[in-house]
Protein backbone atom coordinates (compact mmCIF):
# COMPACT_ATOMS: atom_id res chain seq x y z
CA UNK A 1 0.00 0.00 0.00
CA UNK A 2 1.45 3.27 -1.35
CA UNK A 3 0.74 6.16 1.80
CA UNK A 4 0.85 9.62 0.87
CA UNK A 5 2.39 11.70 3.18
CA UNK A 6 0.35 14.28 5.17
CA UNK A 7 -0.73 17.35 3.16
CA UNK A 8 -0.79 20.99 4.95
CA UNK A 9 -3.16 22.17 1.82
CA UNK A 10 -5.56 19.54 2.44
CA UNK A 11 -9.33 19.50 4.63
CA UNK A 12 -9.01 17.60 8.29
CA UNK A 13 -11.20 17.43 10.71
CA UNK A 14 -9.57 18.79 13.90
CA UNK A 15 -10.89 16.59 16.79
CA UNK A 16 -8.16 18.09 19.26
CA UNK A 17 -9.69 21.46 19.27
CA UNK A 18 -13.61 20.24 17.79
CA UNK A 19 -16.86 20.05 19.93
CA UNK A 20 -18.98 16.99 18.31
CA UNK A 21 -16.59 15.81 15.28
CA UNK A 22 -14.06 18.01 14.89
CA UNK A 23 -15.61 19.58 11.22
CA UNK A 24 -16.26 23.27 12.21
CA UNK A 25 -12.42 23.13 13.71
CA UNK A 26 -11.16 22.03 10.52
CA UNK A 27 -12.93 24.34 8.60
CA UNK A 28 -12.10 27.07 10.68
CA UNK A 29 -8.26 25.80 10.69
CA UNK A 30 -8.08 25.60 6.89
CA UNK A 31 -9.97 28.64 6.09
CA UNK A 32 -8.52 30.94 8.60
CA UNK A 33 -11.72 32.32 10.36
CA UNK A 34 -12.23 32.21 13.83
CA UNK A 35 -13.71 28.74 15.16
CA UNK A 36 -16.98 30.82 16.99
CA UNK A 37 -17.98 31.99 13.66
CA UNK A 38 -18.21 29.09 12.10
CA UNK A 39 -20.13 27.19 14.74
CA UNK A 40 -22.50 30.12 14.58
CA UNK A 41 -22.63 30.20 10.90
CA UNK A 42 -23.39 26.06 11.22
CA UNK A 43 -26.00 26.73 13.64
CA UNK A 44 -27.83 29.34 12.43
CA UNK A 45 -27.57 27.41 8.75
CA UNK A 46 -29.43 24.37 10.63
CA UNK A 47 -31.47 26.47 12.05
CA UNK A 48 -32.61 28.16 9.04
CA UNK A 49 -32.64 25.02 6.26
CA UNK A 50 -31.83 21.76 8.09
CA UNK A 51 -29.91 20.51 5.60
CA UNK A 52 -26.40 21.31 7.39
CA UNK A 53 -27.26 18.30 9.62
CA UNK A 54 -26.62 15.50 7.47
CA UNK A 55 -23.94 17.53 5.50
CA UNK A 56 -22.14 17.82 8.63
CA UNK A 57 -22.57 13.67 9.47
CA UNK A 58 -21.16 13.59 5.81
CA UNK A 59 -18.12 15.78 6.27
CA UNK A 60 -17.44 14.36 9.86
CA UNK A 61 -17.41 10.84 8.32
CA UNK A 62 -15.74 11.30 5.34
CA UNK A 63 -12.92 13.80 6.66
CA UNK A 64 -9.76 12.71 7.75
CA UNK A 65 -8.23 13.33 11.17
CA UNK A 66 -5.33 16.06 10.72
CA UNK A 67 -2.07 14.07 11.23
CA UNK A 68 0.03 15.26 14.72
CA UNK A 69 2.77 16.14 12.57
CA UNK A 70 0.44 18.89 10.73
CA UNK A 71 0.35 20.64 14.21
CA UNK A 72 1.85 23.96 13.84
CA UNK A 73 4.50 24.95 16.32
CA UNK A 74 3.42 29.06 15.92
CA UNK A 75 0.78 31.36 14.85
CA UNK A 76 3.22 32.06 12.30
CA UNK A 77 3.48 29.00 10.92
CA UNK A 78 -0.67 28.40 10.95
CA UNK A 79 -1.01 31.81 9.34
CA UNK A 80 1.09 31.05 6.36
CA UNK A 81 -0.24 27.57 5.49
CA UNK A 82 -3.74 29.55 5.89
CA UNK A 83 -2.71 31.96 3.22
CA UNK A 84 -1.27 29.06 0.62
CA UNK A 85 -4.73 27.42 1.10
CA UNK A 86 -6.48 30.41 0.35
CA UNK A 87 -4.37 31.95 -2.56
CA UNK A 88 -0.73 29.58 -3.51
CA UNK A 89 0.17 31.85 -6.52
CA UNK A 90 0.01 34.66 -4.14
CA UNK A 91 2.03 33.30 -1.78
CA UNK A 92 4.34 31.84 -3.96
CA UNK A 93 4.76 35.60 -5.38
CA UNK A 94 5.22 36.99 -2.01
CA UNK A 95 7.87 34.17 -1.86
CA UNK A 96 9.67 35.08 -4.73
CA UNK A 97 9.55 38.40 -3.60
CA UNK A 98 11.00 38.32 -0.69
CA UNK A 99 13.83 36.24 -2.03
CA UNK A 100 14.58 38.39 -4.60
CA UNK A 101 14.82 41.31 -1.93
CA UNK A 102 17.40 38.86 0.30
CA UNK A 103 19.30 38.57 -3.44
CA UNK A 104 19.30 42.23 -3.94
CA UNK A 105 21.01 43.09 -0.05
CA UNK A 106 23.02 40.28 -0.04
CA UNK A 107 24.77 41.39 -3.82
CA UNK A 108 24.58 45.06 -2.06
CA UNK A 109 27.38 43.52 0.77
CA UNK A 110 28.96 41.56 -1.63
CA UNK A 111 29.46 44.72 -3.76
CA UNK A 112 30.52 46.97 -0.28
CA UNK A 113 32.75 44.36 0.24
CA UNK A 114 34.77 43.32 -2.53
CA UNK A 115 34.73 47.09 -4.40
CA UNK A 116 38.37 49.03 -3.67
CA UNK A 117 37.86 50.75 -0.97
CA UNK A 118 40.59 53.11 -1.24
CA UNK A 119 40.44 54.69 2.65
CA UNK A 120 40.38 51.13 3.65
CA UNK A 121 43.68 49.76 1.42
CA UNK A 122 45.30 52.76 2.50
CA UNK A 123 44.71 52.12 6.23
CA UNK A 124 46.25 48.71 5.94
CA UNK A 125 48.76 49.71 3.68
CA UNK A 126 49.96 52.37 7.01
CA UNK A 127 49.94 49.11 9.33
CA UNK A 128 52.57 47.50 7.43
Amino acid sequence: MNLQPASRTKFYKDKRNGKVMGVCAGIADYSGVDVSVIRILVVLAVILTGVMIPLYLVAGWIAEDKPRELAYDTVEDQRFWQQVRASPTRTAREIRANLKAIDRRLADVESYVLTNNRSLAREIEQLR
